[in-house]
C-alpha cells in the first residue's frame, strides 16, 4: 500500500514538472539586453526579407532584366550620386538637373572601359543612356571621361561602325584602345609617296589595319569625336622605300630601314627563301625595296642593293 501511494505521488510530481516546461516553452522569448545579438538574427533564413531580391537554387541573385524601351541618351555633370536610394543627379548642358535611378543592372564604364557600379562616381564629363521605368527615368548604362577627349592620336584602326560613326584605334604606347565618334563633316586626307596620295580618301579607308592619325575633341555630351583624319596606309597599298639597313635579322625575316627622305623609319618583313639577295643583305647597306602594307606590316616583294 506505501508503494502505491508513493508511486502515485511520484507520477503526479513528473506530470506536473512536464507541464511546467511545455507552458514555459509556450511564453513568448524575454527580449535580450542591449548590445546582445539573438538567436534568430544569427539565423540565416530569419533574415529573408522583402527586400532582398529572390535567390535561385545555385544561389545567384534573381535580378530582373532592365526596363524595354526607347532609349535617350543625356550629356552632362554627375553632380551627386546617393547610393542608399540609387538615385544620381546630372546637371545635364543647358538643361535643369534630372534625378536618374540605377541599380546592379546598370552598365558604368570608364573612358571606355568597363568598371564596377561601386566606382561609380561623380564626375565633370558623363554621358548616361536611360529609359522610362514606370514614372522614372532609369539609367540603362553611364559612360563617364576622367577628362574631356581632346588632343591628337596616331594609331592602327582596330574597326570603324560606318552606322555609328564609332571608330577604334590601337597603339603600340598604349593597352587600351581609344573610341571616338567620327563626324559627318570629318576630312580625310592620305600622305606620304605620290602613289599613295593619288587615291582619293574617304571613310572607306578606316579598314581594319590602316595607319591614321586623328585631331579630336568633345561633343555636348561630353564624347570624343573627330573631324580631321590624316591617313598613312591602307591595307593592300604599295610602297616603294629606299635608304640605308639601320636593323637586320635574316632568321626572322626583318629589317629596319631609315628612308632619308623623311628621316622615318620604318620596319619592313621579308621572306628571305623567295626575296633576292635577301642572304647578302648587312648593316649599314642602302637598299632600295617594294613592299605592300597588309594590315599588320609592310611586306617586301624585291630588296634590291642601291
Amino acid at each position: 500500500m506505501e508503494r502505491f501511494q508513493a508511486t502515485i505521488l511520484l507520477g503526479g510530481l513528473l506530470a506536473g514538472l512536464a507541464l511546467a516546461a511545455g507552458a514555459q516553452q509556450n511564453q513568448p522569448a524575454a527580449p535580450p539586453p542591449p548590445g546582445q545579438a539573438t538567436d534568430q538574427a544569427a539565423d540565416p533564413a530569419a533574415d529573408v526579407g522583402a527586400d532582398r531580391p529572390p535567390v535561385l537554387p545555385n544561389g545567384v541573385d534573381a535580378i530582373p532584366p532592365a526596363p524595354k524601351g526607347t532609349s535617350t541618351i543625356f550629356g552632362g555633370e554627375i553632380k551627386n550620386i546617393d547610393p542608399v536610394r540609387d538615385v544620381l543627379t546630372l546637371a545635364v548642358y543647358g538643361e535643369r538637373p534630372m534625378k536618374i535611378l540605377f541599380d546592379e543592372r546598370t552598365q558604368v564604364y570608364l573612358d571606355g572601359k568597363r568598371i564596377p557600379l561601386h566606382e561609380l562616381k561623380r564626375e565633370d564629363h558623363a554621358s548616361v543612356q536611360t529609359t522610362l521605368d514606370g514614372a522614372a527615368i532609369f539609367a540603362v548604362s553611364i559612360h563617364e571621361l576622367s577628362n574631356a577627349p581632346e588632343g591628337e592620336y596616331s594609331g592602327k584602326v582596330v574597326s570603324y561602325d560606318s552606322g555609328s560613326g564609332e571608330l577604334t584605334l590601337s597603339s603600340n604606347g598604349s593597352r587600351d584602345p581609344l573610341k571616338v565618334r567620327v563626324a559627318q563633316d570629318a576630312s580625310f586626307v592620305r600622305v606620304g609617296q605620290s602613289a599613295f596620295t593619288a587615291m582619293r580618301s574617304g571613310p572607306w579607308d578606316l579598314r581594319s589595319g590602316s595607319l591614321i592619325a586623328i585631331a579630336f575633341g568633345s561633343d555636348n555630351e561630353g564624347r570624343g569625336v573627330t573631324d580631321r583624319i590624316t591617313v598613312y596606309a591602307v591595307p593592300g597599298a604599295a610602297f616603294a622605300f629606299s635608304g640605308s639597313i639601320a636593323s637586320l635579322n635574316l632568321g626572322l625575316g626583318r629589317l629596319v630601314l631609315v628612308d632619308p627622305r623623311d628621316q622615318k623609319s620604318y620596319e619592313i618583313s621579308f621572306d628571305a627563301a623567295r626575296t633576292r639577295a635577301a642572304r647578302d643583305l648587312h648593316l649599314g647597306e642602302s637598299v632600295s625595296v617594294r613592299a605592300e602594307y597588309d594590315g599588320a606590316r609592310y611586306m617586301a616583294s624585291e630588296i634590291t642593293p642601291d
